[in-house]
């Protein structure tokens, strides 16, 4: 069956080196995505939309808080330090099923930065939206068009509702009470990524494997054959 998700990476605790960990996550997942022949749209930072044959199957196994032990490249004294990273792959849902209120946006636009060419430097082409009841923000700013860049991140705004909806069992957007998208310590962690000693460890399962420099190239499959079987 064809699926749509919306993949977010997120850096955790661990400052920089969270956030080199969690481009590590989505250069895995964009890598893989590309091995399984899925499409993979960018709409922002470390989040994508991807779109294939049981895509939210296979990564739905992925979501949750990751911890990464190794030694970072600015580390002189050889400390080996723990940082976290979660990972979300939310359905991706129409207006129909999550109807939001244009009164509780705030809508900013502003130029991007990085690739895109003249046009993205100086056009205010990126959008920024704040869903005030619940804190939410989104941005996108990889289309050359306000108009796309909007629709994009309305999509991610519709999926963390959507999520947040399922969570605490709200039937509508105005039945939520808090926000709880966000940082690493709200769900539990599903995996260790040991440099060190070269080994993945799922602690849903208590699942080990080596390779691991290998499957962040892109080869989850050596990692989801163990454990999609009995996840299933």
């Amino acid at each position: 069956m064809i699926q749509t998700i919306i993949l977010e990476i997120r850096a955790g605790t661990g400052g920089d080196e969270a956030g080199l960990f969690a481009a590590d996550l989505y250069r895995l997942y964009t890598r893989f995505a590309a091995k399984k022949g899925w499409k993979v749209s960018s709409l922002g930072p470390q989040v994508a939309e991807i779109t294939g044959e049981g895509v939210a199957d296979t990564l739905k196994h992925e979501t949750g808080v990751h911890r990464v032990q190794r030694v970072p490249k600015t580390e002189r004294a050889g400390r080996i330090h723990t940082s976290t990273a979660t990972v979300a792959a939310l359905p991706k849902v129409s207006p129909v099923e999550v109807a939001i209120n244009p009164a509780d946006l705030k809508i900013d636009s502003y130029r991007a930065g990085g690739h895109g060419g003249q046009n993205v430097q100086k056009v205010e082409t990126a959008v920024r939206i704040t869903h005030l009841p619940t804190g939410i923000v989104v941005s996108c700013q990889d289309e050359r068009s306000q108009f796309k860049n909007k629709e994009k991140a309305m999509d991610v705004l519709r999926a963390k509702l959507y999520q947040l909806m399922q969570e605490q069992q709200a039937g509508s957007v105005s039945n939520l009470r808090r926000a709880q998208v966000g940082g690493a310590g709200r769900s539990e962690k599903i995996r260790t990524w040991n440099f060190p000693q070269d080994r993945v460890t799922d602690h849903r399962l208590g699942l080990k494997a080596g390779n691991l420099e290998s499957i962040l190239e892109g080869n989850l499959d050596l990692l989801l054959k163990k454990i999609k079987p009995k996840n299933n």
